[in-house]
């Protein structure tokens, strides 16, 4: 649906109320209010500061912001924006007025809107990212547990499968709790939240280096507030639990460690190759770390079409697209698509709806895109969809008209079989994709539920909403995506359930053994 606004626009724990704007944590170390920042010095902004950036804000997500009453009433809406304002009513660190746009924005429940790492000014950059307070492991959720997937020294007392039961005194299960209403997602998708509270060293910014720190200052801080240089964990192995004190790291620290290890952004220059395809006499494995190519020189197209011929030529049986990780970007997809149809196909009945014709003039100075006529939508809006209204929205049809997409045969067609690897990252135009392989039946799904929801997603084009005195960003969809009001019945408010659903067990992770590709070349053998 579009590209997404970040260089990578991306289970079993109980869901956490979104409704309130204040964590509910269950440790004593966990803030019922924003906590101290945890570098320093720390900028101080007043009640009238942040009595502006709240009236922008509030102004600008009232007017434009498509899914804003898509999981809320207005008045309930409306009572958020007033606690908001409570809180802001008193002087603020920038800290605090990150956590709390942070928590208002995820109770949108909008994958797409959130204070986003990536779009930053570098004074909030320096102030809330960069502190000694990266863990020195990667690690994932399982069932609810913490599992250690790798290390980023080698010296490092963990291995993989390892399991994290306490961080600096308190349970990676309060943990995660209090984590779970910073995070961003389509409904409710929970999967998708736990999904960003991992850290699995693919991404410059990952939610939970620079939400755990600033929500749990204990963690890495001591009572005078001075940083910590290790921490404690309690950790439970393959022969029992034990005590570990592990070296946290600065943000450089780890990046450096990363590229020692060979461990590269899954983007490490805009113009690189992003993608690899890997090719064996039965098997080829395309892996699609981001579909975020959107200022990006490399002919992506290209290597789609080289990599399909390469295919055809060697005459392989079976391609496995890896989307594990990949929340989306442009519609990469729909040119991978077009190799493997024989025949026009309509993809899904999503309608395009927008909440403004025009943007307002005094919002201007604060809004930022790459395309100045999103400011502009009054051209192609329309008061309803082939007869059918929507309140509060204006219909902006697709490009060439309609609400379909449609892909239509390109070259010569890939007649393998074709499985594609999902999880709950993929929540835009890699949810759309997975959608689409699947009603189509163009292939197999394999993995875990994806991000997005079913019910339709906000996304395909953006602003960059900055404040003018905290100078954070958040970003702003200008789409919402429905399907047609007229009868059918309701999608669940849920992801894209793949076709196997494979979860890697803690014995998978402590052998080395990847589940999900096991599973998937095994599906597309038979």
């Amino acid at each position: 649906m579009g590209p997404d606004t970040s260089l990578r626009i991306a289970l079993g724990v109980a869901a956490v109320i979104m409704s309130t704007l204040q964590p509910n944590v269950a440790a004593a170390q966990g803030p019922t209010t924003s906590p101290p920042a945890v570098t320093a010095p720390m900028r101080t902004l007043s009640p009238a500061e942040l009595a502006e950036d709240l009236a922008v804000l509030r102004k600008a997500y009232e007017t434009i912001h498509p899914g804003l009453y898509r999981y809320a009433s207005r008045e309930e809406i409306a009572a958020r924006f007033d606690a908001l304002a409570s809180e802001f009513a008193t002087e603020r660190t920038l800290a605090d007025a990150y956590l709390a746009l942070s928590r208002f924005a995820s109770t949108i429940r909008c994958g797409h809107t959130h204070t986003n790492f990536y779009n930053q000014p570098k004074a909030v950059v320096d102030a809330l990212f960069l502190g000694r307070t990266r863990v020195p492991f990667r690690f994932r959720w399982i069932d609810g547990r913490m599992i250690v997937t790798g290390t980023f020294d080698a010296s490092i007392p963990l291995a993989a499968g390892d399991e994290i039961v306490t961080m600096g005194g308190l349970s990676v299960r309060d943990l995660l709790a209090g984590l779970m209403p910073y995070a961003r997602a389509d409904g409710s998708n929970d999967a998708k939240r736990v999904r960003q509270f991992e850290v699995t060293g693919e991404d410059r910014w990952e939610a939970f280096d620079i939400f755990m720190p600033l929500v749990f200052p204990a963690i890495v801080r001591d009572a005078a507030g001075a940083p910590r240089e290790r921490l404690a964990l309690m950790v439970r192995g393959a022969d029992g639990e034990r005590r570990v004190d592990v070296p946290l790291m600065t943000h450089d620290e780890r990046e450096h460690a990363k590229a020692a290890a060979g461990m590269a952004d899954s983007l490490p220059s805009k113009d690189a190759p992003a993608w690899t395809l890997d090719v064996a006499a039965d098997a080829a494995v395309l892996r699609m770390p981001t579909w975020a190519l959107y200022n990006s020189a490399w002919d992506w197209k290209g290597f789609l079409d080289r990599s399909i011929d390469e295919l055809i030529a060697k005459r392989i049986p079976l391609l496995v697209v890896d989307l594990r990780g990949n929340e989306g970007g442009l519609d990469c997809g729909d040119a991978l698509l077009a190799r493997l149809v024989d025949r026009e196909v309509t993809l899904d009945a999503y309608e395009r709806w927008a909440r403004y014709r025009t943007v307002p003039a005094d919002l201007h100075p604060y809004l930022d895109t790459w395309d100045d006529s999103f400011r502009d939508l009054s051209k192609d809006a329309l008061d309803a969809a082939n007869g059918r209204t929507r309140e509060g929205y204006v219909f902006v049809p697709r490009e060439g008209g309609g609400a379909n997409r449609t892909i239509a045969p390109r070259g010569e067609r890939y007649t393998g079989r074709v499985v594609v690897l999902v999880d709950a990252a993929n929540s835009s135009a890699t949810f759309q994709f997975a959608q689409s392989v699947k009603k189509a039946g163009l292939g197999t799904l394999v993995g875990q539920p994806t991000g997005g929801n079913r019910r339709g997603i906000n996304g395909g084009a953006f602003f960059f909403l900055r404040l003018p005195n905290s100078k954070i960003e958040l970003d702003l969809p200008i789409y919402a995506y429905f399907l047609p009001n007229d009868g059918r019945p309701e999608e669940p408010d849920a992801g894209i359930v793949p076709d196997l659903v494979v979860t890697p067990s803690v014995d998978d992770i402590r052998k080395g053994v990847d589940a999900e590709m096991r599973a998937a070349k095994g599906a597309g053998r038979k």
